[in-house]
């Protein structure tokens, strides 16, 4: 059984998406984020870094596992699924992978903050943020051109990077002329595991409650 520390934010479902992929039993932990209660002494001991997710294998002497990526990592190798085992096949994998870590991730981050969540519209960092988060779906796109899924076949970086796709209007960032991006999209949204990953650990908030989330956001912020 695996515990999963976790809250409805990309990151957190990359990795209930994939625990629902892979068949894995797991206890969903909530964590508030408005409350803090990832910078509590109980959850650091866990996570150092104080961020979501975090699962603890109880069945590998409860491994602590932090940080989306590495999470990802940990489940394909533990079950020897979604990811290939040859090293040409796993590197592609990898690539892509780090590519939505190193930079899909962060990049739409800023975007959100600057867009939605930062008391002080500054415009310079808005177009910033989201002409780079623009550049890297177009990456995507290009190679969405020659591929079915980013690394050929369905893997983690798909898993990786679909939750942050699935909310680019929220960064204020369009998928107008990305058709290859789109229909993966929309491919990857089908998938009856990513829709039941996508609902943990409750269902988004309605569009109606858009200020009570950039509220959130902006105490997490603070």
């Amino acid at each position: 059984m695996i515990d999963l520390y976790t809250a409805p934010t990309p990151n957190g479902w990359k990795v209930s998406i994939a625990l629902e992929e892979l068949a894995l039993p797991y206890t969903v932990h909530p964590i508030r984020l408005d409350k803090l209660e990832q910078k509590e002494p109980w959850y650091l001991a866990l996570n150092p870094n104080g961020r979501i997710p975090t699962i603890v294998d109880r069945a590998n002497g409860d491994l602590a596992v932090f940080e989306s990526g590495a999470i990802l990592v940990y489940l394909a190798e533990r079950t020897g699924k979604l990811m290939p085992a040859d090293a040409n096949g796993r590197s592609l994998v990898m690539q892509w992978l780090m590519f939505q870590m190193a930079g899909v991730g962060p990049m739409q981050g800023q975007a959100n903050v600057f867009f939605r969540y930062a008391p002080e519209k500054i415009q310079y960092a808005i177009d910033r943020y989201q002409n780079e988060t623009r550049r890297l779906y177009e990456v995507l796109d290009r190679r969405l051109a020659d591929a079915e899924y980013l690394a050929g076949d369905y893997s983690i970086a798909d898993i990786a990077t679909w939750p942050w796709v699935s909310i680019h209007e929220w960064a204020g960032v369009g998928l107008d002329g990305l058709a290859n991006l789109a229909r993966w999209r929309e491919s990857v949204t089908k998938r009856p595991a990513v829709q039941r990953g996508r609902a943990v650990p409750s269902a988004p908030p309605p569009a109606s409650r858009a200020e009570e989330v950039i509220e959130s956001g902006r105490k997490m912020l603070a």
